[in-house]
């Protein structure tokens, strides 16, 4: 037989193979966490020694932002390398052999289901919101697919006739509310009491789901103790700097922080890719409407009853990370401000939470993980003081090699891992956790006095505004970095002696100088389009109909429930390609 070494025998290249058929917890990751875990403790260990102090103010910022980044490096590694053993157990595998009968249906997405003798109902959620139709229809498609019997419904809280017009064309159920109150939350809640499957499923409007979610997510409840399952969120967009930064930074903590929670039963549900049991939420009063993170505080709820979460770490879902400034600014505000509000207002130490102690240690962690992005603005300011103020955060007697020496070994390191986790150096992800810090102290605020932030999606329709707005703190920064490292190169100039505090402070103004940069190419394309829809209204071609938007609108109907059923659509064959990329 002829053999080709090009030919094509699966929807995978060489270098995604080796991704999905890589061992994740390999001896070289042990070695590797290991190291980066004594790297950490030595930094520490340096900042603390009273004879490296420098001088008051700058060595408490130092060591107070430093702090909080080695704290929850350190509970991170331990995570990570608490989660190698697999969640899925002999019982897993003997109802996922059962879990599909095929009943002489030719579809499989009318296939029986059975797990532990009974024939269960499974609902599938999928959650819109302003959502462009095109995204809505593509993810809808794709949950009709999905094998096994089962009802797909469009929970439309943007009252959209174009959605109920689609739910009608490709034969999906459909429920609008007459409020949004409860945000997301409210929308499935709203769901349950009308939908009365045994088990659900919940993804955002702009997450396609794989075929086989439920073929393996289901097999985890024939454990009568299990409340959910989550899986990871996969992007497929990663196609500019803000998308692959923004997507990037969540690989860690789903190949790795999720599967070692696994080990505390922690896991907790990221509000889209997830399978829930109906009882268990019903017990909790549903799911969550006090927060905007309403998928943490569920599942908070349901491990003080003593429900066990799982999480899979298989792509079974892929979705799109934010691509612009204002898009990414707005996710990360609503999932910090719920962060914080974990801590505030439901301290995971406080006597009267139900959890254990690992589980405190855990929900402590997820309350107060936004704080490292605080610290880097914090470490921002410490170059200044030396520069204008000959104030040093450590002796001056500690050489230049000593300094970076620990420096290295708690950062660098954790470089290397990420490199080694991740498959290569991803500098959009260090950008923007450099620039990030204006987001994480508004939402600390908001979450302190109570302030409700508006909900927003990933993927809405509404016009952008130009990323400026939202980076005004960042752009103030830039101007006194700026200044400050001029200063600083002019002294070192002038004195003839090289400080780390100007090459620090140099480092910080290229790293807000390229995020600026960035901005200046988003604000540029978003011009365009305006530009070119502004010639088109004012030049319209004989004959032409008005602008959309200069029409008189029709009178929008009365909410109302619509449940229609038809043979479902295949889902997109790319997506799922792209699915399968990841690793299993």
């Amino acid at each position: 037989m002829d053999h080709h070494d090009l030919l094509q025998l699966d929807p995978h290249i060489p270098s995604t193979r080796r991704a999905a058929s890589a061992q994740h917890y390999s001896p070289v990751l042990i070695v590797l966490t290991l190291l980066a875990t004594a790297g950490v403790l030595l930094y520490a260990t340096f900042l603390l020694d009273p004879s490296n102090r420098g001088d008051l103010v700058p060595w408490l910022v130092v060591v107070l932002a430093e702090g909080v980044l080695v704290v929850h490096t350190l509970l991170a590694m331990w995570t990570v390398l608490s989660g190698a053993k697999d969640p899925r157990t002999y019982a897993y595998w003997a109802a996922k052999d059962d879990l599909l009968v095929r009943d002489g249906a030719e579809d499989p997405s009318r296939w029986g289901l059975l797990l532990d003798g009974r024939r269960p109902r499974v609902e599938v959620f999928v959650t819109a919101y302003g959502e462009p139709v095109a995204t809505i229809r593509r993810t809808a498609l794709a949950a009709m697919a999905i094998r096994g019997e089962h009802r797909t419904w469009i929970l439309d809280d943007g009252r959209s006739d174009e959605v109920r017009a689609l739910a009608d064309e490709i034969g999906c159920h459909y429920l609008r509310r007459l409020s949004n109150t409860g945000a997301k939350a409210g929308n499935v809640n709203h769901a349950l009491a009308i939908a009365k499957g045994d088990f659900f499923c919940i993804f955002d409007a702009d997450f396609v789901p794989h075929p086989d979610f439920i073929e393996h997510t289901l097999p985890f409840f024939t454990d009568a103790t299990v409340a959910f399952v989550q899986t990871p969120q996969t992007y497929g967009n990663l196609v500019n700097l803000i998308s692959r930064g923004a997507g990037y930074m969540q690989t860690m903590f789903y190949r790795f922080v999720q599967p070692g929670r696994n080990h505390f039963n922690a896991a907790f549900c990221v509000g889209t890719n997830v399978m829930f049991r109906r009882s268990a939420v019903h017990e909790i009063g549903g799911i969550c409407v006090d927060s905007k993170s309403e998928d943490v505080w569920t599942s908070l709820l349901l491990h003080e009853r003593g429900w066990r979460s799982i999480y899979l770490a298989k792509s079974l879902a892929v979705g799109d990370a934010p691509e612009t400034i204002e898009a990414y600014s707005k996710q990360q505000l609503r999932w910090a401000t719920g962060g914080f509000e974990i801590w505030f207002r439901a301290n995971p130490f406080s006597p009267r939470r139900r959890l254990t102690p690992d589980q405190r240690i855990m929900y402590g962690i997820t309350a107060t993980h936004y704080l490292t992005g605080i610290a880097p603005g914090a470490l921002l300011f410490v170059p200044p003081m030396e520069i204008f103020f000959d104030l040093h955060p450590v002796n001056l007697s500690v050489g230049v090699g000593q300094w970076l020496l620990v420096y290295a070994g708690f950062y660098v390191l954790q470089v290397l891992l990420a490199f080694f986790s991740v498959g290569s150096f991803r500098w959009e992800v260090l950008m923007l956790a450099a620039v990030s810090y204006p987001i994480y102290v508004k939402a600390f605020v908001n979450a302190l006095v109570g302030r409700e932030q508006q909900w927003h999606v990933t993927g809405g329709t509404t016009r952008s505004a130009s990323p400026f707005n939202f980076m005004v703190p960042q752009v103030l920064t830039f101007a006194f970095l700026a200044m400050t490292g001029a200063v600083g190169v002019w002294q070192n100039l002038v004195t003839g002696r090289f400080t780390l505090g100007t090459a620090w402070c140099v480092t910080n103004a290229v790293v807000l100088g390229a995020f600026l940069v960035v901005a200046l190419g988003e604000s540029r394309r978003s011009r365009r389009p305006a530009r070119s829809a502004r010639h088109a209204r004012l030049d319209p071609l004989p004959g032409a109909l008005p602008p959309r938007d200069l029409l008189p609108s029709p009178r929008r109907p009365e909410p109302a429930l619509v449940a229609r059923h038809a043979p479902p659509a295949p889902a997109d064959p790319v997506l799922h390609r792209a699915l399968d990329q990841e690793p299993a």
